[in-house]
């Protein structure tokens, strides 16, 4: 029998020792910390959670419904005088339209409006009612009368007053007299009203699809569990802080809906780059903490610099100074923080108490799974033989979809996106139809009171202006007077900014041009104004972080620059679905020949940051193969191995919750869910798997490459656990 070369090595060979364990990063030691400490970590945030989640169910009451306007501007200023001179004959008055099939002089429908009178003199925030006048707020054929219910409380509060008044007041309608509330503050509480109720329908109609996904990405029951607990932890403990901070200052309504999806879609996206992670470092043979060590500092790394880049592409939308849009934006932020401080310790602490449990109730596929997906390997391998025939193929394609970009239009939602029943919807039309086409529509224009004859005889020489009422003096004496103008054309004509534009021009010094149809043009011209300067911070802001984070400039501008592809791309066709009107039968809408003024800057920032984590997800992973074995097609073909199934995963399930908003009843939502779920399909399907792999293939080690003086500077961030 030959000697075993088992029994001659000793003699030979100096025993190897195996390699001492690589010391953890800061992320790996506080992952290590959160396994270690885990009954105070879960407590921690139980205590968190509990505590800032009993003010949650206070959150839809709490927040704020107004703030639609550009602060600073003459129509604010205007509202703001109104409310304090002119008994609140402000745009955020309430109307009261009594609508009768016979004069409103009579008796019973005078009896009517008395009812309706002293039912909003009641309220508080109401400061007084004025009677309907003959000639000016009674119609010609007598048989529609406006009362107008004057602000004495914050846009706000009025719009509080409109969700408590506007149904009371609907009560008193019957024989043949409808009573209905209309203006901005009842207009923007049936506008809150049903685009909440609407994205609530669209979040419970997406649980179901976003599980199924979820179970399907991970293969276990447990594992899929492991994004609801960040999502769960993160919301309860945003709500209950925007209840907090709304003590301090107003806080949107919106702010909340969209703190839920990025909740849920970003605790889905880290739950899923960490678990990958970790199994694939328990596979390898690591104990629990080692593996929850190695997961920090690669994976963790990754999660980190992707919240930050989130948080910073939505701080952008703080230039614009429109209280609604900042509100909103903090809300995200929010609830980016906590679902990302939940990634960094509650999740470590329970992969790590799980170990191997993370894999229970698993599918049986999911035990012939491998760390790295062999599909996606594969792609990268066909990516790197051909990068020129698939990259120019989808080049085309995103350049195709974007071009009709060009000529979108934008503007601010007219009455049409509210349903047919809303009482300001209904309160609009009757006074169309009693007092012609621009009345609801109304300007308001603050003159000194020695220029009041002259600002009405400008006004009334306007060929946009149908009618003008006299001017009317302060109610508390200052030197002050109002001219109501009445339009020519409906509020949400194009026309009526050209109208005010001349106004502007042609008045005496010192006179301002308001009302609610002027807010909604000040904030449009804003937002037009300052979309430039937040898609620029927002880039410039992006590159600034991958560049920190990748240390290749190269690399991370072609990252940035690849994520206006696919905003483009969306923006295109929210040009010919919204604008053009294709397939607005199936989604049931009526076109407005426009795309909300609002979406282009917010919707911006959402998709960027969006497309910045997916990036991050893959360069990270890129950069780690790099470092490992400084071989380009390693890193590219390694990336898509290691990262292009969770990239794929976590698009899936935000397509599917964004794609559910389309089908929701208003309009707003469905421009959401279609803007940003046709923009994360195209980002993750066309720009990270594609173009993304493509252009690291063309670069070579170019895409890796750190000048040396920028080498000196920039901090070193390995992503690799060695």
């Amino acid at each position: 029998m030959n000697p075993s070369p088992a029994r001659v090595a000793p003699a030979t060979v100096p025993p190897s020792e195996p390699p001492a364990p690589a010391r953890p990063g800061l992320l790996g030691r506080l992952g290590v910390w959160s396994v270690h400490h885990f009954k105070a970590v879960l407590a921690g945030w139980l205590l968190l959670v509990i505590g800032l989640g009993a003010f949650a169910p206070q959150v839809t009451t709490a927040l704020s419904g107004a703030g639609w306007q550009a602060d600073g501007s003459d129509s604010v200023k205007v509202r703001t005088l109104a409310e304090e001179h002119f008994a609140g004959n402000a745009s955020s008055a309430l109307q009261i339209v009594v609508a009768a099939d016979r004069p409103v002089t009579e008796p019973a429908v005078q009896q009517v409006i008395d009812r309706a009178t002293a039912l909003a003199a009641a309220d508080t925030r109401i400061s007084t009612v004025i009677a309907p006048q003959p000639g000016a707020t009674i119609s010609q054929d007598g048989r529609t009368a406006v009362l107008l219910a004057g602000a004495d409380a914050s846009p706000d509060d009025m719009v509080r007053a409109a969700d408590d008044l506007k149904e009371p007041l609907r009560a008193l309608s019957g024989d043949g007299v409808d009573v209905t509330a209309t203006g901005a503050s009842v207009l923007w509480s049936d506008f809150n009203t049903a685009n909440h109720d609407a994205m609530m329908k669209s979040e419970i109609m997406s649980w179901p699809v976003t599980l199924g996904i979820l179970v399907l990405a991970f293969g276990s029951l447990v594992a899929a569990g492991l994004p609801l607990l960040l999502t769960m932890a993160g919301l309860a403990a945003s709500a209950g802080s925007l209840v907090l901070i709304s003590h301090l200052f107003p806080v949107s309504i919106w702010a909340m809906n969209f703190a839920m999806m990025f909740a849920l879609a970003l605790g889905i996206d880290y739950a899923l780059f960490l678990v990958v992670r970790f199994r694939a470092a328990r596979a390898a043979g690591k104990s629990g903490p080692q593996a929850v060590a190695e997961t920090m500092d690669t994976a963790g790394k990754a999660v980190l610099l992707s919240g930050v880049t989130v948080l910073v592409s939505l701080s952008a939308v703080m230039l614009v100074p429109a209280p609604a849009f900042r509100s909103m934006a903090g809300g995200i932020m929010l609830a980016v923080l906590f679902v990302l401080a939940a990634t960094l310790t509650l999740l470590p602490a329970v992969l790590g108490k799980l170990g191997h449990r993370v894999d229970a109730v698993a599918l049986p596929w999911a035990k012939r799974q491998q760390t790295t997906s062999p599909r996606f390997a594969a792609w990268g391998e066909r990516l790197w033989k051909h990068p020129l025939r698939w990259g120019a193929l989808a080049l085309t394609v995103l350049i195709a979809l974007a071009a009709p970009v060009i000529g979108l239009r934008t503007a601010m939602p007219s009455i049409d996106v509210l349903p047919g029943d809303a009482s300001a919807r209904a309160g609009y039309t009757a006074v169309q139809q009693a007092f012609g086409p621009g009345t609801p529509g109304t300007l308001q224009i603050l003159t000194p009171a020695d220029q009041a004859e002259a600002t009405v005889r400008t006004v009334a020489a306007d060929p946009g202006i149908a009618g003008v009422m006299p001017a009317q003096s302060a109610a508390d004496g200052t030197d002050w007077a109002m001219v109501q103008a009445v339009p020519t054309v409906d509020p949400s004509d194009p026309q009526l900014g050209h109208t005010v534009d001349s106004l502007r021009d042609a008045l005496p010094d010192h006179t301002l041009v308001g009302g609610a149809s002027v807010e909604n043009l000040d904030l449009q011209h804003l937002l037009t104004e300052k979309t430039p300067l937040v898609i620029g911070v927002v880039m410039a802001l992006g590159f600034v972080l991958l560049l920190f984070a990748l240390r290749a400039p190269l690399i991370a501008a072609l990252g940035t620059v690849a994520g206006l592809l696919s905003t483009g791309a969306a923006f295109g066709v929210a040009r010919l679905v919204f604008q053009d009107g294709h397939g607005a039968t199936l989604l049931g809408f009526t076109s407005q020949g426009f795309l909300d003024g609002w979406a282009p800057v917010f919707f911006f920032a959402m998709i960027f940051a969006i497309a910045m984590d997916y990036t991050v997800f893959l360069l990270a992973s890129a950069k780690e193969q790099y470092e490992r074995t400084g071989d380009p097609k390693q890193a590219m073909v390694g990336a898509l191995a290691h990262s292009g199934r969770v990239v794929f995963a976590a698009a899936a399930v935000m397509v599917a919750v964004f794609f559910t908003f389309a089908v929701s009843g208003p309009l707003p939502p469905k421009e959401m869910g279609i803007v940003l779920g046709v923009a994360v399909l195209l980002d993750a399907a066309l720009v990270r798997l594609v173009l993304l792999p493509v252009l690291l293939r063309l670069a070579g080690h170019a895409a890796w490459h750190t000048p040396r003086w920028l080498d000196r500077v920039l901090p070193r961030i390995p992503f690799s656990h060695s």
